[in-house]
């Protein structure tokens, strides 16, 4: 068994289902140092090869979970939005435990309001805010991938607007013309992101970039390529 260091930040994952494998396998992925619990052995045998520790508990026994040293994370993630009592128990817990920073997965608007009330610092709906992204990345062909930064401003990867082919970033002054903010440009020939261009690098048709950019950008896309 793997024993959690003192040296990176710390999350642990309570619940094991589709959502929670998915946290700690992500964060596992990028080097962090992960506790995940589930009181299901199967879930927590799935897991165990790719986080610092899984372990069985019963995340609502408030001693169970103690004697995981879940209290020396920085962070934990609830997992079991579906589940009301449960998911309340878990918090509670953990804020006895003096666990720092506490997310909540809940399945519609009054979990949300429940779960902030009993103590989580964060409450997510991620069906909610995938469709949010699937919707708007819908609403134009060009988008690649798009991450909401709140209500009203996203940060987006798009396929570069043919009218914006063999243009200069200075000469295209998207900020002023168009109302966005190129942050990145992910080229085609090695894949990666470069941040912060230069003002006068000259746009392929085959860029990727990476902008900042209200909600109404989503209307204009389709008309850049029309331009």
């Amino acid at each position: 068994m793997k024993v959690l260091k003192r040296t990176k930040k710390q999350y642990a994952v309570l619940g094991l289902g589709v959502f929670g494998s998915t946290v700690a396998k992500t964060l596992s992925k990028y080097d962090c140092e992960v506790l995940a619990l589930d009181i299901d052995i199967k879930c927590v045998n799935r897991l165990a090869d790719m986080v610092t520790q899984a372990m069985q508990c019963d995340i609502t026994d408030l001693e169970q979970l103690r004697a995981t040293g879940i209290s020396d994370c920085d962070v934990a993630i609830v997992g079991m939005g579906n589940h009301l009592e449960e998911t309340v128990l878990a918090i509670i817990n953990l804020k006895e435990l003096e666990v720092p920073y506490v997310v909540a997965k809940a399945k519609n608007k009054r979990y949300m309001q429940i779960f902030s009330s009993v103590g989580a610092n964060r409450v997510v709906r991620p069906e909610k805010e995938m469709g949010r992204v699937v919707a708007k990345s819908l609403l134009s062909n060009n988008i690649v991938d798009m991450i909401d930064i709140d209500d009203e401003y996203s940060m987006v990867e798009l396929e570069t607007p043919l009218s914006w082919v063999g243009k200069s970033l200075k000469e295209l002054d998207a900020r002023r013309r168009y109302g966005v903010n190129v942050l990145g440009i992910r080229r085609p020939q090695d894949k990666k992101l470069s941040m912060s261009p230069d003002a006068d690098y000259i746009i392929d048709a085959c860029d990727h970039l990476v902008v900042i950019a209200d909600a109404d950008m989503f209307a204009k896309l389709d008309e850049f390529n029309k331009i």
